[in-house]
């Protein structure tokens, strides 16, 4: 859009555009807070908005101001990046997330290597000679170098008057480094007070490696997800042969215009949206309409880009090019749902913004404390306490808290068949209340299965049999295929066929043995004057309202079967949607069927809510109606026309059979096409998230109690001061009993 600015006495247009691009270097969710903020700082900028989830950004700026390398000079001034004027965004922010991840990977190996022989001398050698040296030698470069991320991130956090885990683990390791330091250097100074100067540089070296393999398991997820961008966007070809003149010529699909003529062979990807002008074929649509049988293509018919041409060939004319095209719109619409979503500010960093300032607030107010009330040792109590309540306030255990219980929780969800890709999903799937099914491949099989053979008089059924393997071999309808496949597993073999011909729209007829047969459509039979009897009629009625596909298979006099086409419900099906209402939950079944095939599913399957004839878009759209009203929404798909509502969706289920696409923007996968699987992930779920409150209860518990203690509250009542070598036994038994706690969830019942 353009509008214009009076500006000292002159009208100065402005061009205010919307675009997206990929932020690199973000750890936290207080990292996208401070992008956000400083894009929203920058001149020309009318508004933006960052999500930590999918390391993207969206800025709406004047680009008579501001252009795209200010917003990423903008943003690299506190220590991020904004990828801009590259040719494939995409792709660099996948290479930095892979070399973040290398680099985690290296410091969590190093940092391990380093930290275990400081261990070992601090718990068990204590007294060795230099022993304290070789202990401050091992573990500075794991605080320091290893460990430099926290300090940088912590910085990072201060600047902008915040506080995460970062500047938790930075305070707690560099104080308690320092101080052993000191103590190893100067330790008559203890001496001569009548103090032990105890080292703690296994707990500086411990809490690196610890926090250190938590952000590995959280940055192997994000190295590890390809682009579901990417993949939707490799749906569409990258030439194009348009017809010039009755010529074929190669073109890039970006020369592709409205009106030219398109050439489509067998087994292609139609490139763009337009009509059929010659020729005809069956094309696969499922990534639109999620139903599995292609659709025949004649004159006339809509085609659309990045589905798939099957057997035939035929030419159409462009009509809708670039971002114009369905599959560009469901792009557009995945990106914008997955964009959507605020950063989630995880519980532990909640946590962690209070605790920090609260845990620093009262290590100095301990230090002033004892420096007044002290008397005649002040200064060696007020120090010794106040690194005792940094020590005891390690943040080890609270940053072990959600990983590990998320660890062993996806863990118990692979052996169960579920996989999870990231632990936003598990924490909120035990809140969900409304399940979205998709029909096609989810509830049912997703594949056309014959269901009935319905025999007519007393004819040779095995010569009728070979007639008709023969014919469906030859055809090119989908549904053949189901036919063909029946009567292989009888181990019918066909007959030798005269001659063959496809009847458009209709079926296919030919001749055996002197005489014709037919194989089609109720159409077929009344343009060859072959008459159905009642009870035919009444048999292909009741077959059709089972929500079946009805063909008939008739000599030219008489009807010789009727062939029941179907797909499949799964037969566990029925019993994962009871269990699912019985907890309360309500159950939507979404189809692109049509109302009397959708019916007669939702009947057999007694479920109360469906939709029929429903798009990609309406999907989408039926997700949020659900979320305004208040509830929270599992979806699960399996095609490529379920990806805008998966993304949508609170929670997102594919099954493992299903797109590409799907399981990329799902953030569960379904291995196993069993929909009880479910009812066992909110359950897992559910048992997770109480892992995870109960762990951040022992992870603080020491805190409420130890930090009391920690800062001296005993010593005018009986002279006891906690020694900062107890304080750190404290902290350790605190990651102790949060990691025995969440490994209770491997032997749990989902």
């Amino acid at each position: 859009m353009t509008t214009a600015t009076l500006t000292s006495g002159k009208i100065r247009k402005s061009h205010i555009v919307r675009e997206s691009f990929p932020v690199l270097e973000m750890t936290c969710a207080a990292c996208a807070v401070s992008v956000e903020s400083m894009l929203k700082a920058t001149a020309g900028v009318k508004d933006a908005g960052v999500n930590f989830a999918n390391q993207t950004a969206w800025v709406e700026y004047d680009s008579a101001i501001a252009k795209p390398v200010d917003l990423q000079n903008s943003v690299r001034s506190i220590g991020y990046d904004l990828v801009v004027d590259v040719e494939d965004p995409q792709a660099v922010q996948e290479e930095s997330q892979r070399k973040h991840y290398e680099e985690v990977k290296r410091r969590t190996i190093w940092s391990s290597i380093l930290a275990l022989p400081v261990v070992i001398i601090g718990m068990f050698f204590m007294d060795m000679p230099y022993g304290n040296y070789i202990s401050m030698i091992l573990s500075a470069p794991v605080v320091f170098y290893f460990g430099r991320s926290f300090f940088i991130n912590a910085w990072k956090q201060a600047r902008h008057r915040k506080a995460n885990m970062d500047t938790l683990v930075a305070l707690s390791t560099g104080i308690a480094f320092l101080f052993s330091t000191f103590n190893t250097f100067f330790p008559d100074f203890w001496h001569a007070r009548g103090l032990h100067a105890h080292v703690y540089f296994e707990a500086a070296a411990v809490v690196i490696a610890f926090i250190s393999l938590g952000k590995l398991l959280e940055e192997k997820a994000k190295s590890n997800t390809s682009s579901a961008i990417k993949k939707l966007m490799g749906l569409q070809p990258k030439t194009v042969r348009i017809m010039v003149e009755g010529t074929e010529q190669e073109v890039p699909i970006s020369a592709v215009k409205v009106e030219h003529t398109i050439m489509v062979r067998p087994g292609e990807k139609i490139p763009v949206d337009g009509t059929v002008v010659s020729g005809s074929s069956y094309v696969d649509e499922s990534m639109i309409s999620g139903e599995p049988i292609p659709v025949e293509k004649t004159a006339g018919e809509k085609v659309f880009a990045g589905t798939i041409n099957q057997k035939g060939s035929f030419q159409f004319e462009a009509e809708k090019v670039g971002g114009d095209t369905i599959l560009a719109q469901i792009i557009k619409m995945v990106q914008q749902a997955q964009g959507s979503k605020a950063p989630v500010q995880k519980l532990v960093d909640k946590i962690a913004g209070i605790f920090v300032p609260v845990v620093m607030g009262i290590a100095v107010l301990t230090f002033i404390t004892w420096m007044i009330f002290g008397g005649d040792n002040a200064f060696t109590h007020a120090l010794l306490t106040s690194v005792t309540v940094l020590v005891i306030a390690c943040p080890c255990a609270l940053g072990l808290a959600t990983p590990t219980a998320i660890m062993v929780g996806v863990g118990k969800g692979a052996e169960n068949n579920i996989l999870i890709k990231d632990a936003e999903s598990l924490e909120l799937a035990h809140k969900v209340t409304a399940v979205i099914l998709d029909k096609t491949g989810t509830i049912t099989e997703g594949k056309p299965v014959v269901t009935d053979f319905v025999w007519q008089g007393q004819g040779d059924v095995k010569l009728y049999k070979d007639i008709l393997y023969t014919l469906e071999a030859q055809s090119e309808h989908p549904l053949a295929e189901a036919v063909v496949s029946r009567l292989k597993e009888e181990g019918i073999k066909g007959v030798a066929l005269e001659s063959f011909e496809s009847l458009t729209a209709r079926g296919v007829k030919g001749y055996v043995n002197g005489m014709n047969y037919f194989i089609g459509n109720k159409k077929l039979l009344d343009e060859n004057s072959i008459l159905l009897t009642p009870d035919l009629t009444t048999v292909a009625s009741r077959l059709q309202d089972e929500a079946k596909t009805v063909v008939y298979f008739t000599n030219s006099e008489t009807v010789l079967a009727i062939i029941a086409i179907a797909d499949k419900i799964k037969t566990t099906s029925k019993a994962a949607i009871k269990s699912l209402q019985d907890k309360g939950i309500d159950v939507y079944m979404l189809t692109g069927d049509n109302e009397q095939t959708a019916r007669a599913v939702a009947e057999q399957l007694e479920l109360k809510h469906y939709k029929a004839e429903v798009l990609p878009s309406d999907k989408a759209d039926f997700v949020k109606q659900l979320q305004n009203a208040g509830k929270i929404v599992a979806m699960v798909g399996d095609g490529i026309n379920d990806s805008h509502a998966l993304a949508q969706a609170d929670v997102s289920i594919a099954m493992g059979k299903g797109s590409d696409i799907a399981m990329d923007v799902a953030k569960m996968t379904l291995i196993t096409s069993d929909l009880q699987s479910i009812p066992k992930a909110l359950n897992l779920s559910t048992k997770t998230v109480r892992g995870i409150r109960q762990n951040l209860f022992w992870a603080f518990i020491y805190n409420v109690i130890g930090i009391p203690i920690a800062a001296g509250i005993l010593y005018p009542v009986n002279g006891f001061l906690l020694d900062p070598m107890i304080a750190g036994a404290a902290m350790a038994l605190s990651s102790v009993s949060v990691v025995g706690n969440s490994l209770r969830l491997r032997v749990a019942k989902i």
